[in-house]
């Protein structure tokens, strides 16, 4: 998918939202620069770590030039050798000291910096739009916010604690070699400025595929995680070997994007291994014919010999170090292309925190496509007065559902208004129009949390007793009470520890604690017995009392009751009247009742051979 540029005014973005960039450097320079103290602290300290760790060979070498040059006693010897032999210790416990306080910094910072850009991109995910969460693995989503995290870190943490040392070690090599002899000395260093490029080169080579790799990985925990959520559905079908078989393919398709870069990352490895044993052959020949010649001394053979291998011990691992890096990379691009994307639906600038008092509703002239070649709505007009009580009917794909979508602002029409109380809902903030709708959803989606939270949900500041209350009035009580946790016992993933009826009665409960004005009810008894739903059915004929109520129904008893009943076929309103009226009228509505299958519409029209 092609991204566009944060400075395309195309890019909206919604003003909760945090201010993430778009791009995988400059989203991670973004995160780094708010740690940057921490993160030159560890620098300080690997930088004084690595010149350590490669000055150890020079003061060997110092320590065997005092040996060789004096033949004097042990005890002169040694007093000569003093100093080198500070020099030696004190490096050593600098490399430890050094070494474990950035790792100190690391082991503080790490966590508290993942945390941050998970809480981040979090809070930039929930601004997406119902169509994008529609489209994505809810589990890849998660598994990217995580990736993405863990890779910022992770390559800060290659950066400084592996390249920076491998930078510090060649070039104090290069210093250190100068000293003993300057043309060994342009050897090394041509040869590493050369292994360093090409290497890197090499390794950018691999970013796509690490990319791709990274991408099916996602995608493969995403449909584990989406398979593991339907298992029951799974196993009622007997569908077991068949999600194993689907599985398999996906996994087969991640295998193979696996190994291409596996098998690029060889290719590299190949390159840098032949490398490190030529400079291992050269230096240990050269070293060996120069000191041979006299033209070194033997302190500085065992120096140039001893470096050569400190720096062949750092290459072989640098083509492990590299694609590691560039897989933490993918990681991130992954994660940012996939995430930081513009957000469908935002605020306006000025919009309003609007209060509903009456609670009208009104479809101005609104056309309303879900892509080109889909229309669902041309020219609606229609008025809810306030107050009023509304049933939707019509077959299904009649234009029920995305009427409602509309009002909650799921999605927005391509042109026309839709005005609550006269005001446009795009002019009104996203919090202030969805606090003030309520909606029970046919399938209720419960957090796996308690009874106690799940109900709470509809007014957080709700005492335990109003939450009580509120189960009570939804019958829920009846079945909580007995629990051995009662109103603390978990529900599970989804409210899977419930029956459907049970989740229903939850829901209903949440929405009747929350007590918004306009109140939204899609098929909310439908999980019900029919005394249960009885029960319900005069609890929330309380719940309506002052507000605007629209009730998407198949089973027309249900709204028989209502004021008023709008009859959908093809996005268009072809009947609007009562329940009697409409019947009276011997058209379409009353076509839909006669033709009930027990109490439900059948899901087409063509399906009995009528039209509305």
């Amino acid at each position: 998918m092609k991204k566009k540029s944060r400075k395309s005014p195309s890019f909206q973005r919604a003003a909760d939202a945090p201010k993430l960039p778009d791009t995988p450097f400059r989203f991670i320079y973004h995160f780094v620069n708010q740690f940057r103290w921490w993160y030159l602290a560890m620098v300080i300290f690997e930088a004084l770590h690595a010149t350590c760790g490669i000055m150890l060979p020079y003061a060997i070498g110092e320590i065997i030039r005092g040996v060789t040059k004096s033949n004097s006693s042990n005890q002169i010897i040694l007093a000569a050798m003093s100093q080198p032999l500070m020099l030696f210790a004190a490096l050593s416990v600098g490399e430890v000291v050094f070494g474990r306080a950035s790792g100190l910094l690391h082991t503080i910072r790490h966590p508290i910096h993942r945390q941050h850009i998970v809480r981040a991109l979090y809070a930039y995910l929930q601004h997406h739009s119902h169509r994008y969460m529609s489209s994505s693995f809810a589990g890849a989503l998660a598994h990217r916010i995580s990736e993405t995290s863990l890779g910022v870190t992770q390559t800060m943490a290659m950066l400084i604690t592996e390249f920076m040392p491998i930078i510090i070690v060649f070039s104090v090599s290069t210093v250190l070699l100068y000293h003993a002899h300057p043309q060994l000395a342009a050897f090394v260093g041509i040869w590493a400025v050369l292994f360093l490029s090409i290497s890197f080169w090499l390794a950018t080579r691999c970013r796509p595929y690490a990319l791709k790799a990274a991408a099916a990985r996602s995608e493969t925990t995403g449909m584990i995680v989406d398979s593991v959520t339907n298992l029951t559905s799974t196993k009622l079908f007997a569908r077991l070997g068949f999600e194993r078989r689907y599985l398999d393919d996906q996994l087969r398709r991640e295998l193979k994007e696996v190994r291409k870069s596996n098998w690029y990352s060889e290719r590299v490895r190949w390159f840098q291994f032949v490398s490190a044993a030529i400079l291992k052959i050269g230096t240990l020949y050269y070293s060996i014919s120069l000191w041979s010649r006299g033209a070194i001394a033997a302190a500085d053979f065992v120096v140039a010999t001893s470096l050569s291998l400190l720096i062949i011990s750092e290459a072989r691992n640098l083509s492990k170090r590299f694609l590691e890096f560039f897989e933490h990379i993918g990681n991130v691009a992954n994660g940012v292309y996939t995430i930081v994307q513009p957000h469908e639906l935002v605020d306006r600038e000025d919009a309003i925190a609007h209060s509903i008092s009456q609670g009208g509703i009104e479809f101005r002239h609104v056309h309303f496509s879900y892509s080109a070649g889909k229309q669902v709505f041309e020219n609606l007009s229609v008025m809810i007065k306030p107050g009023e009580r509304v049933g939707l009917v019509g077959f299904s794909g009649s234009g029920k559902s995305t009427f409602v979508n509309l009002i909650l602002r799921l999605f927005d029409p391509q042109s026309g208004q839709i005005l609550i109380d006269g005001v446009d809902i795009r002019d009104m903030t996203q919090d202030a129009l969805h606090a003030q709708i309520s909606l029970i959803p046919q399938d209720p989606s419960l957090f796996h949390r308690t009874l106690l939270e799940n109900i709470r949900y509809g007014r957080l500041e709700a005492t335990d007793e109003e939450v009580i209350e509120a189960a009570s009035k939804a019958h829920a009580h009846g079945f909580i009470a007995p629990m051995q946790e009662g109103y603390n016992s978990l529900v599970g993933e989804r409210g899977v520890k419930l029956s459907g009826g049970q989740r229903q009665r939850i829901a209903i409960a949440r929405v009747i604690l929350k007590d918004a004005p306009i109140l939204i009810l899609d098929e909310a008894t439908s999980s019900l017995d029919s005394i249960t739903e009885k029960a319900i059915q005069d609890t929330l004929d309380l719940a309506m009392n002052d507000k605007t109520v629209i009730v998407v129904a198949h089973r027309l008893s249900t709204i028989s009751h209502l004021d008023r009943i709008l009859v959908f076929d093809r996005g268009r309103i072809v009947e609007d009247g009562t329940h009697a009226k409409l019947l009276a009228r011997g058209g379409a509505y009353y076509r839909l009742w006669k033709m009930q299958a027990g109490g439900f519409l059948p899901v087409e029209a063509k399906e009995r051979g009528v039209g509305v």
